[in-house]
C-alpha cells in the first residue's frame, strides 16, 4: 500500500484533521515484509521536524537518533497495556521532553498499523527550574510563615509541620510525624473539629474559631484554626492548618475591658462600670426586695492640695485615699471614682443603721493625716447617701440625690453624712444645682461655642474672632457665663470643659480651611488654672497638629492674674511662641500684676477691658486710661483691641485714639458658626 494510499484508508477511521493537526506531530508506523518498522504517513508537522518525504521511508531513518527510544518505549508500552509516555532527548546541551501517545490501528486490508502521536516540550530543564522554583516558592511560604501551619492527611495524620509551630507550640516535626491532629485538641472541641475536616474534603476552606491547641509544655492556648483543602484533580489530598496563637488578643479583650470599665488613676471601678452594676444591683434587689444605698464622698476643699501640691501631687493624694477607701469598703459592697475629688461607694442590704455605720467609719478614718513624699496631709470628706428603690428607680436619679445630698453637707460645714431627703431638693442652692449640671454638660450636648467678631475700625474688615462658651441647660435654659464660669474654676471642671472648648475651636478652623474661606484667626480664653497646667502646652501643640490648622490661626486670652509667677509664665508663653500661636492678655488694667511683665513677656495683643470703654464718651478719666493703654501698647509693638464697644461715638474716639480694632453690641454679638459663615464668609462679603 502506498503512502497516500495509507491515508486515504486511515481516514476512514479518525478524522483528517488529526492528521493535518498544527499542534501534534502525527505518524503511522506499520512493519514491512523484512518484519522492519517503516513510517508509512507524516503529517507536516511530523515532516518538518524529521524527514521531508512522499512515501514509505524506515522509522530509523525518519526519526533518526529518536527512534531508539521512541521503539523502547513503543514495545515497553504494548507489554504492559498502556498507551502514553514521555521520552526525553539531549541535543547540544538543551533538553527536550517529548510526550508520546499511540494506537493500534487496523486497517481495512487487515494489516495493523500504530497511530503515534508525539508533543514537544522544549527545554525541559528549564520547566523542571521552573517546576522547582514553584515548589521553593511554596515550602518557603509555609516554613517562613509566622503563623504555624500544619499540613495533614485526610485520615487527621500530621505529615508536615512548619518552624512556627515548634516556636509556638514546642513540637519538633519529629515529634508530630504520623501522629494524628486530634490529639492537640482539646477534648470538647474534637467532635467539631472533625465536622470542620469534613466540610474541608469536600472542598471547602473553613474557619474554626474559640478552640485550644495543646501545648508540648501541658496548657493549652488559645487558637484560630484556618483549614485549606490541597486538591489534585480535583480531589482533596491534604488539608493545610494554620493555627494562630490568640491569647494576646484574649489579653487585649481583657486589658480593654479592664480600660473600659476602670478609673485609670484610681483603677477603681469607673461610672461606665457602675451603670452595668446597676443594672445586675436592681435585678438582686426586686427579687430579694433588699434595699441598695449609694455613699457619695466628696473631700473637703481639696482645691487647697491641688494649688499647694500642683497637679501630679493631688492625683498621687487621690490615689493614697482610693487605697484608703478600698480598705474600708466591705464584702458585697463596690466602690467607684466618680470623677475629681469625688467617690462612690454602693452597699446592698441596706439598713439605715448598717449603712449609717459604714459612713461612720468612712468619715473616722478620714480624721487620720494621710502620709504623702514624708509629710503629714489632714483631708476630710463629706457623704451624701441616697438609697435605691425609695429615693428613685433610675440611676440618673439615685446619683443626683446622692448629690444633692453631699452638696447639702458641704454647705452646713462638711465632714458630715446625711440622708437624701425631699426637702433638699426644693431647698437645694442654684449654684450647687449648677455645678452638678455643669458635670454632664458636655455628656448631655448642652454646650456650644459662639463667635464674636473683631472689626477693623478702619476699614470695617473682619479678620479674627473670640470664641465664647455658651450652656443651654436643661432646667435653668440659657445660663449666664457669668454665673457658671466662676463654678468651672471653683470646681476644677474648667480643665475638661476648657480642653472642650479648644478642641471645638481647632475643629471649627480646620473645618473653615477645608471650605478655602478666607484666613481668620480665633481667640480662645484660658484660665489661670489652664495655663499653670504642666501640660498645657502639650495639649495646644496635640490639638493643633491634629486638626492639621495653622498655628497663627489661633490665639490664647489670657488674663493679668496669669502672669504673676514670673518665671514659670515667661517659659510658657516662649513655647507658645515657639509653636506659632498669638499671645492676647485679656481685660488689661483690671488685674494687679506689675505693668514690668509688658516689656518681659512675648505678648502680641492688648484687650481693654469693656469697664474702661463704657461711658468712654462721657467719662474722662476712662478715656484717659484707654488712650494710656493705647499708647503703651503702641510703643512697646503690640497691637490692641477694645471691648464693649456699645455705640459709634465710643468706636471714634478708639479710632482716634489708634486703637484700630474692636468688638462689642455695636457689631455684633456672639453667634453660632453657621450666622458667622453666612454674614462673613459668603460670596458677597
Amino acid at each position: 500500500m502506498g503512502y497516500i494510499d495509507v491515508k486515504h484508508t486511515y481516514d476512514k477511521i479518525l478524522s483528517s484533521t488529526l492528521f493535518d493537526s498544527p499542534f501534534h506531530m502525527v505518524t503511522l508506523i506499520g512493519e514491512n515484509d523484512r518484519n522492519e518498522f517503516e513510517v508509512l504517513y507524516g503529517n507536516q508537522l511530523a515532516q518538518q521536524y524529521f524527514v521531508n518525504t512522499a512515501g514509505a521511508v524506515s522509522a530509523s531513518e525518519f526519526f533518526g537518533v529518536l527512534w531508539k527510544p521512541i521503539k523502547l518505549k513503543l514495545r515497553k508500552l504494548l507489554a504492559q497495556g498502556h498507551n502514553k509516555a514521555e521520552i526525553e532527548w539531549e541535543c547540544e546541551g538543551v533538553s527536550t521532553l517529548f510526550e508520546l501517545f499511540f494506537q493500534v490501528v487496523t486497517l481495512e486490508c487487515g494489516k495493523e498499523v500504530i497511530y503515534l502521536e508525539m508533543n514537544e516540550r522544549q527545554d525541559i530543564a528549564s520547566e523542571r527550574e521552573r517546576q522547582t522554583e514553584l515548589e521553593n516558592k511554596y515550602m518557603s511560604f509555609i516554613d517562613r510563615n509566622l503563623d504555624p501551619i500544619y499540613t495533614i492527611g485526610r485520615d487527621h495524620t500530621i505529615l508536615y509541620a512548619n518552624q512556627a509551630v515548634f516556636d509556638v507550640y514546642g513540637y519538633r516535626m519529629k515529634e508530630l510525624s504520623g501522629r494524628s491532629i486530634v490529639n492537640l485538641f482539646e477534648e470538647e472541641k474534637v467532635s467539631e473539629f472533625k465536622q470542620v475536616i469534613a466540610r474541608v474534603l469536600d472542598g471547602e476552606t473553613v474557619d474554626f474559631e474559640d478552640v485550644s491547641f495543646f501545648h508540648k509544655n501541658g496548657h493549652f492556648i488559645p487558637t484560630y484554626v484556618k483549614a485549606i483543602p490541597i486538591l489534585m484533580d480535583g480531589y482533596v489530598t491534604e488539608i493545610h492548618l494554620i493555627v494562630r496563637d490568640t491569647s494576646l488578643h484574649h489579653e487585649n479583650n481583657e486589658k480593654l475591658f479592664f480600660l473600659s470599665n476602670h478609673d485609670q488613676l484610681t483603677g477603681l471601678w469607673n461610672g461606665n462600670a457602675m451603670k452595668s452594676h446597676f443594672v445586675e444591683d436592681t435585678i438582686y434587689s426586686q427579687k430579694t426586695g433588699e434595699s441598695l444605698a449609694f455613699l457619695h464622698l466628696g473631700l473637703d476643699r481639696f482645691k487647697l492640695i491641688n494649688e499647694s501640691l500642683g497637679h501630679n501631687g493631688a492625683d498621687e493624694i487621690l490615689k493614697i485615699v482610693a487605697d484608703r477607701l478600698k480598705k474600708i469598703c466591705p464584702v458585697g459592697a463596690k466602690l467607684y471614682r466618680k470623677g475629681g475629688d469625688e467617690f462612690l461607694m454602693t452597699l446592698p442590704n441596706h439598713t439605715t443603721p448598717k449603712t449609717e455605720k459604714l459612713a461612720q467609719l468612712i468619715l473616722g478614718d478620714f480624721a487620720k493625716p494621710f502620709y504623702y513624699n514624708h509629710q503629714e496631709y489632714f483631708i476630710s470628706a463629706s457623704l451624701g447617701i441616697s438609697v435605691y428603690p425609695e429615693d428613685g428607680k433610675t440611676l440618673e436619679d439615685i446619683l443626683r440625690k446622692s448629690e444633692q445630698a453631699l452638696r447639702f453637707v458641704k454647705k452646713r460645714g462638711r465632714s458630715h453624712y446625711r440622708f437624701y431627703q425631699d426637702r433638699m431638693n426644693s431647698s437645694f442652692p442654684d449654684e450647687a444645682l449648677m455645678e452638678s449640671h455643669l458635670r454632664r454638660a458636655i455628656e448631655l450636648d448642652e454646650l456650644s461655642i459662639h463667635y464674636q467678631p473683631q472689626v477693623d475700625l478702619r476699614t470695617g474688615q473682619i479678620s479674627s474672632f473670640e470664641a465664647l462658651l455658651r450652656w443651654n441647660n436643661r432646667k435653668f435654659g440659657f445660663v449666664s457665663p457669668g454665673q457658671f464660669i466662676p463654678i468651672l474654676e471653683e470646681s476644677g471642671l474648667i480643665h475638661e470643659i476648657g480642653d472642650w472648648v479648644l478642641d471645638k475651636v481647632c475643629d471649627q478652623l480646620k473645618e473653615w480651611q477645608n471650605k478655602k474661606f478666607r484666613f481668620v484667626r480665633i481667640a480662645v480664653n484660658i484660665s489661670p488654672q489652664q495655663f499653670r497646667m504642666e501640660t498645657f502646652i502639650d495639649k495646644v501643640k496635640e490639638k493643633i497638629i491634629h486638626h492639621g490648622i495653622a498655628p497663627s490661626s489661633l490665639e490664647v486670652e489670657i488674663t493679668e492674674s496669669s502672669l504673676t509667677d514670673m518665671d514659670e509664665t515667661i517659659t510658657t508663653l516662649q513655647e507658645l511662641k515657639k509653636i506659632g500661636v498669638t499671645i492676647a492678655v485679656d481685660d488689661f488694667g483690671t488685674g494687679y500684676s506689675s505693668l514690668s511683665y509688658l516689656k518681659q513677656y512675648p505678648i502680641d495683643i492688648i484687650k481693654i477691658d469693656r469697664s474702661f470703654i463704657k461711658d468712654i464718651e462721657t467719662d474722662v478719666k476712662n478715656a484717659a486710661i484707654a488712650r494710656t493703654i493705647i499708647n503703651l501698647a503702641h510703643n512697646l509693638g503690640m497691637d490692641v483691641i477694645a471691648e464693649g464697644v456699645e455705640k459709634e461715638l465710643q468706636a471714634q474716639i478708639l479710632l482716634e485714639a489708634n486703637c484700630y480694632k474692636a468688638q462689642g453690641f455695636l457689631y455684633s454679638k456672639a453667634v453660632p458658626a453657621e450666622v458667622i459663615v453666612e454674614k462673613y464668609f459668603s460670596p458677597t462679603k
